[in-house]
């Protein structure tokens, strides 16, 4: 795999990546190239914008939650067929999991991918001292190779020529200035940018706008001989179907050992160990395709696009619906699928659909399937901020004044329709939400790191939880789930 590729990062948070990333995929889409977008990191947000730039599905790219080995598969997975790849940092290009070193970081991904970086730097503070600045960045690893800069918030053209001449004593190449006079606004809130789904054409004339300040202020020659200059990626991209014919990972970080005795979690989990195999599946059971409705719409936009990928590899039908406005779930639904969002920016709207809340309701009952992940958990919540919504657990969610953020190790504390006890994965909190449950359903996960706790929902054939996780890293989920719809 040699596609012409590049990481584009900061040395920290609010250096405009998201601007000159988006930007670059749009500029070059309108050359006429196919351009893969990719996003380190669990950010749910910036891959809408990515999409909408390149009319491709945004990827993430997250070493934390898929381990190191899957990062390059996954890259070429979704490059295929494609002119250029652009992928977004996350945070400054050092930072990230907290405590684990070089793991998760936009520089460990710019080396699993072989990848040239593309350094955007916020001057609108500083002359000389860039070149300083950048020079540590460019020396801290040297398997890290910066290609060049972007200057980002520069205020004149005098200020521009001080940068330039500092950074041209630093060796290192200027590839773009974009003024501070003609910065891209794109609207905030609690967990950060509003989503491509919320904002309709608004969305759209900000993805333009940003694609033609990059447009006038880059090199796009340049930085598409820079991304030419990757080298070519070694072994075989990500395959959904390969990956659901694949035993269970045993990578030493996400296996645990499941024992009928002890005091810790429920159901006897104790010790870190090695996983349990998935059971085996009937051979003669009915092999017809389920139908799997996933949520989405704009109450409902966080999804990675390997799990309908590996859900539709392991046989099901996945057919989209809007909580927002379909008052039916899709005809034959045999399983649910509802993961993260901002239901609490739409609760009344959610609330209002009874129709569409009551056939929810009534399938869970039934004992079918439901798979929840942060907002479709306060969804399946008898309230949110007191507005009625599925009444699937006796729980009720409201916002809070904490925000909630991390990775997490995980544990599946009980079997559930995703999962067997003991499976262990590796999951990641967002949320500015508090759930307070009634009595009754048993805990989804044991969080092993950080602290230890339990958290969740399991409940005859519902598995609800704020963790997000990545299915990639355990295709097992998909394929016991799609079983359970199948059987149900």
């Amino acid at each position: 795999m040699s596609v012409p590729r590049l990481v584009v990062a900061a040395p920290s948070s609010g250096c405009g990546k998201t601007t000159v990333a988006t930007g670059l995929m749009a500029a070059f889409a309108a050359r006429g190239l196919a351009v893969s977008p990719h996003k380190v990191g669990p950010d749910y947000i910036d891959p809408g914008y990515h999409a909408l730039a390149t009319g491709r599905v945004g990827r993430n790219l997250d070493a934390y939650l898929c381990g190191p080995e899957l990062v390059a598969p996954l890259f070429v997975h979704g490059s295929r067929g494609c002119d250029l790849a652009v992928v977004e940092g996350v945070m400054g290009l050092y930072d990230g999991a907290a405590g684990q070193g070089e793991l998760a970081s936009t520089a460990q991904v710019s080396k699993l991918l072989r990848a040239p970086v593309v350094l955007v730097v916020d001057a609108s503070s500083q002359s000389r001292s860039v070149a300083a600045l950048v020079h540590g960045f460019a020396s801290w690893d040297a398997g890290v190779r910066i290609g060049g800069v972007i200057l980002n918030k520069v205020g004149s053209s005098r200020h521009e020529a001080l940068l330039r001449e500092a950074l041209d004593e630093a060796g290192v190449p200027v590839l773009g200035v974009l003024r501070r006079a003609a910065q891209v606004e794109t609207p905030s809130r609690h967990l950060g940018l509003v989503p491509v789904a919320e904002r309709g054409a608004a969305a759209v004339s900000a993805v333009a706008a940003m694609a033609a300040q990059v447009s006038a202020g880059c090199d796009l020659d340049a930085l598409m001989a820079l991304a030419r200059s990757a080298g070519a990626l070694p072994g075989d991209g990500w395959s959904p179907a390969e990956a659901l014919s694949s035993p269970t990972h045993d990578h030493p970080s996400r296996s645990v050992e499941r024992r009928d005795e002890g005091s810790g979690w429920p159901g006897g989990m104790t010790e870190l160990g090695s996983a349990p195999r998935e059971r085996s599946v009937d051979a003669d059971a009915p092999r017809e395709r389920p139908v799997i409705a996933v949520a989405g719409g704009p109450a409902f936009t966080f999804s990675y696009a390997e799990h309908a990928e590996l859900l539709a590899a392991a046989g099901a039908e996945v057919v989209t619906f809007d909580p927002l406005r379909d008052e039916r779930l899709p005809e034959g639904t045999r399983g649910l699928v509802v993961g993260g969002g901002f239901p609490e920016v739409y609760a009344g709207e959610l609330g209002a659909n009874e129709v569409l809340r009551g056939e929810i309701a009534a399938l869970a009952l039934s004992g079918a399937p439901v798979a929840a992940e942060c907002a479709g958990l306060l969804y399946l919540c008898r309230e949110l901020d007191g507005v009625p919504m599925c009444g699937v657990l006796d729980a009720s969610a409201r916002m809070g004044e904490r925000l909630t953020l991390g990775y997490r190790d995980a544990v599946a504390v009980g079997d559930s329709v995703l999962a067997v006890a003991g499976t262990r994965m590796r999951g990641h909190e967002f949320h500015r939400t508090v759930v307070e449950p009634g009595a009754g359903p048993a805990p989804a996960w044991g969080v092993v790191a950080p602290g230890r706790r339990v958290e969740g929902f399991v409940q005859q054939g519902v598995h609800a939880s704020y963790l997000h996780t990545h299915w990639a890293s355990e295709p097992g989920v998909a394929r016991r789930f799609t079983e359970r719809c199948r059987t149900s």
